[in-house]
Parts: structure tokens; sequence; C-alpha cells
């Protein structure tokens, strides 16, 4: 089963909740609303699926996800593909693309990603776009632009951050630069991970896209060991679904 979570920012306070989740299994999509649906100030539901307790069905992907993938026909969409760092038999598949990117919008209120999954041989493994890069300083984001695939990236816990008590920033080795930071929505997930055994939480640098812009520049990859009795988001009531699946 594929699966994605969508995160919602609140207006006031900026904070992205997960809200919904999308998963697919024999060619059917399934959405459904999560706690954090009614946790977040303001929410309201999407489109014609107003029901925040019941599951909904489809052989075609949602319009709410569609919308978020950039179509073939686009001059630039062969840029914006080869920037995923996917294989080129998930051209046409929107599940994979939408997990790299997060389906970004300018200014739109939604982010999407996906959700962790257990690799055959018991691995937690995620691809994503370093976040944070605007923030960075010049001589970092010239760091960032000189790696080169498959080059070791550390993870710094940002503790005094102010947005996240489990920030995870990226460094470089020797000499160390700060080249972005995780996913927000990883972040608690893998502090659990880290205090478990850190030398088994491995980040490298998937692809460098010098002319793609900051939030699409720099694709890591993070693998780790998935120990026997672990259970991603299991610490927050805001990924629980609210209808019964």
């Amino acid at each position: 089963m594929e699966a994605l979570y969508l995160a919602w920012q609140q207006p006031e306070s900026r904070e992205w909740i997960p809200v919904a989740r999308l998963d697919r299994q024999d060619d059917v999509f399934r959405f459904v609303y999560t706690k954090g649906a009614k946790r977040a100030s303001g929410f309201r539901p999407f489109g014609r699926m107003v029901a925040l307790d019941k599951a909904y069905y489809s052989t075609e992907l949602f319009p709410l996800f569609n919308n978020r993938v950039l179509t073939r026909s686009r001059p630039e969409f062969a840029d914006y593909f080869r920037w995923t760092g996917l294989p080129e038999e998930s051209i046409s598949d929107p599940l994979p693309i939408l997990a790299v990117t997060g389906g970004l919008r300018g200014t739109d209120p939604i982010e999407l990603f996906a959700a962790p999954a257990r690799t055959a041989d018991n691995k937690f493994k995620v691809d994503f776009f370093a976040r944070g890069l605007r923030h960075v300083a010049e001589p970092n984001l010239n760091a960032a632009d000189e790696l080169v695939a498959g080059a070791r990236l550390f993870l710094m816990h940002d503790i005094q951050n102010g947005f996240d008590p489990f920030a995870l920033s990226l460094r470089t080795s020797d000499p160390s630069y700060l080249v972005g930071y995780c996913p927000k929505y990883y972040t608690k997930t893998l502090c659990t991970l880290l205090r478990r055994d850190p030398s088994r939480v491995y980040v490298t640098v998937k692809r460098v896209n010098r002319r793609a812009p900051l939030s699409m520049r720099l694709l890591c990859s993070l693998q780790a060991d998935w120990p026997e009795d672990f259970v991603p988001f299991v610490d927050s009531d805001d990924f629980a679904p609210l209808a019964s699946i």
C-alpha cells in the first residue's frame, strides 16, 4: 500500500497539522480525514468530501491531489520530473511525484508528504528536498550547490528551534556547512530512531539541482534501521484516521 499525508497550515498560528491521508491499494484510491482535522483551528473539509468521519474511494486520483502535479504538456515538466530523482517508469504515476515534491502551489496552505513504509530489508527510507534553504547564509547555499550525489550529510538536533523542538538540520562534514533541514513531519519520528542508535541513521545527497528553485535544490535520501517494535507517527493523534478503515 502507498500512502500520503496531507498537512494544512493554520492561518493564525502558522502550524502545519496533518489533517488527511490518501492511500492506494489495487488501483483504488482512498481518502480519509485524520484527527488533526478536528484539532486544526478554522479547518474546513475539501470540496465535496464534507464528512470528516467518512472514507472516500475512487478509481481515479481525487482532483485535490491531481491538480498538484505539473501536467506533462507543460514545457517545464521535463526539468521538474528530473529534479525529483524518480525513475523514468514513475513519470505517469502521480503518487511518488507528490511524495517528493509535496504538491506545493505558491502560497497554498497545503503540503503532502509520504507515509514511511517498511522496506523488505527492514529499513526506514524516505527521499526529501532539504527545507529552509532560503534562510541559510550565502556561503552555506554555495556549499549546497557544490555537493555531489552520494555525499554524506549529518543530522543535528536544533533543540532551541522556536518552530519545532525536534527540528533536525543538515550539515556537511569538513568543512561544516548548514545546508537545510529535514521536513518537520519526520523529525519527531527520526529523533526516536536517533536516540536508539544514531549510527544507524544515514543521510546522503541524491541530487543537486542547481538551476531549480530552492524548494527543489537539494534532494536527500535518508535510511535507518526499522526496529521490530517501531511504529512511525504513533506519538501523535493527528495521524489517526477518523473513519473506520
